[in-house]
């Protein structure tokens, strides 16, 4: 099989499953916009494929960045904060090691989440300071947060782990994790930003390479 018939396979396979993840999703489709007050990864929004359980918690923690964005607002709590992320970073390496996956794998992983995380604090704050009206009202616990994020690291360290064989395979690799994030990001109606980051924290999942294409557009979430 030469170059391009292996191309054009890959990319009629990646079709394909895009396809079955939009004839699996008629109620996310349809359901319109979901409101903030809607719990993050559901069981009717769980991403599809093998890396779909990655996907998820990769999901959930960027829903939490809503969260960590809504108790920083209109504080002096600043979006960078180098000193608590590197303490994070080490955290990860530890707990990596601990744990049986590889620690500068890890570590690059998180490194993508804190950045996506960050993107969409970003955006959020535009956002609320554009458009006051839509601020929170509300004050979410920074240590309640901190919380969730460390049992995401556990179970994140624990499907990097459990996917380790197939992120060293790039084609299969590419494909699993674009049929994963579509179908993540048309379930849980992710808006421009959110896919945007998304895309962020999934960069370093195929280990040896293989881009995939962006997450399409879909309908926004809140």
């Amino acid at each position: 099989m030469n170059l391009r018939t292996r191309t054009t396979h890959r990319a009629a396979t990646v079709g394909l499953l895009l396809a079955a993840t939009v004839l699996t999703a008629p109620q996310a489709m349809a359901a319109g916009t979901r409101t903030s007050a809607e719990p993050a990864s559901s069981a009717t929004a769980k991403p599809l494929g093998r890396l779909g359980p990655l996907t998820a918690l990769v999901i959930e923690r960027l829903l939490v960045s809503d969260e960590v964005a809504a108790a920083k607002f209109g504080t002096d709590s600043p979006v960078e904060d180098p000193v608590r992320e590197a303490q994070v970073l080490e955290q990860v390496r530890a707990q990596a090691e601990a744990a049986g996956v590889d620690a500068d794998t890890a570590v690059a992983f998180f490194r993508d989440q804190i950045t996506a995380s960050k993107e969409v604090q970003r955006a959020l704050f535009a956002r609320w300071t554009a458009h006051p009206e839509e601020a929170p009202t509300t004050r979410p616990d920074l240590g309640v947060i901190r919380v969730r994020l460390d049992r995401l690291t556990t179970d994140l360290l624990a499907e990097l782990r459990n996917t380790a064989e197939l992120r060293d395979r790039p084609v299969t690799c590419s494909v699993q994790l674009a049929l994963a994030e579509v179908s993540g990001a048309v379930r849980e109606r992710l808006d421009a930003p959110h896919r945007r980051a998304l895309s962020t924290a999934t960069n370093s999942v195929c280990r040896t390479g293989g881009t995939v294409s962006p997450v399409p557009q879909g309908t926004p979430r809140s």
